[in-house]
C-alpha cells in the first residue's frame, strides 16, 4: 500500500494495436510530467484472445509494461486510452477494467481525477462515444471525470481529434495519418490538467 509520504503518481493506461494510441499516451505523459510533485507511470494491457489457452508473457517483449491492479489502486490520478472498436473501447482495455471489482468494493479510486483519450480510423467513427465508454466505468468507481475546456484553443482549431470529452486522433482509413501538433497539444493539455488536479487533491489528503 502507498503511504502518505510517497510521491503521488498519474497512471497513463492504454491499449494500442498499431501504435497511434501509444503515441497519444506518450504525449499525455509528457504533459503530466510538466507538473512538479507528480510522477508519471505509463502502462499498457495485453491483447485478449478467443482461444482460452492463449496467454500473454508476464513482461512484454517491447514497449510499456503491463498494468497491475496495484498500479491502479495506488495512483493519484488516471488517464486511459484506447482505439475505437465500433464506437466502443477495445476489448483488451475493457477486459482489464472488468477485473477491477475488488477495487470498486474497496472504494480505492473514489475522488481521484480521471480522463480518457482515443484514436479512430474514420473522422466521425465514434471518438466521443468511445471516450464515453471509457469514462462510464470510472464513474462507477467514483472517480472525478476531467475533460478539456474550450480555453484550450486546439478544440476550436482541430481538424482531426479532440473534444471536451477528452483528447483524440484521426488516423485515417489506412491508419497512416500520424497525430498532428494540435492533437498532440490537446493530449499534453489533458495530461497536465489531470496531474494538476491529482497534485492538489493529494495535498488536501495529507
Amino acid at each position: 500500500m502507498k503511504s502518505a509520504t510517497d510521491t503521488p503518481y498519474l497512471l497513463v493506461l492504454y491499449y494500442s494495436r498499431n501504435g497511434a494510441t501509444r503515441v497519444l499516451a506518450q504525449h499525455v505523459a509528457r504533459g503530466a510530467a510538466q507538473v512538479s510533485g507528480v510522477e508519471v507511470r505509463v502502462r499498457t494491457v495485453p491483447p485478449v484472445s478467443a482461444v482460452s489457452e492463449a496467454t500473454a508473457p508476464a513482461i512484454p517483449e517491447e514497449g510499456d509494461v503491463y498494468c497491475t491492479l496495484e498500479d491502479l489502486e495506488n495512483c493519484s490520478g488516471l488517464v486511459i486510452g484506447s482505439p475505437t472498436r465500433f464506437g466502443n473501447m477495445a476489448a483488451p482495455l475493457k477486459y482489464f477494467l472488468d477485473q477491477t471489482g475488488s477495487l470498486w468494493q474497496a472504494g480505492a479510486l473514489i475522488d481521484k481525477p480521471a480522463a480518457a483519450f482515443t484514436s479512430t480510423s474514420s473522422l466521425h467513427g465514434g471518438q466521443e462515444t468511445t471516450l464515453q465508454t471509457m469514462l462510464t466505468p470510472l464513474l462507477h468507481h467514483g472517480m472525478l471525470l476531467v475533460g478539456l475546456p474550450y480555453t484550450e484553443s486546439g478544440l476550436s482549431e482541430t481538424r482531426g481529434g479532440g473534444s471536451p470529452y477528452g483528447a483524440g486522433h484521426w488516423s485515417g482509413p489506412d491508419g497512416a495519418r500520424r497525430p498532428d501538433e494540435t492533437e498532440l497539444q490537446l493530449c499534453r493539455a489533458l495530461g497536465r490538467r489531470v496531474a494538476e488536479l491529482a497534485h492538489r487533491l493529494s495535498i488536501t489528503r495529507t
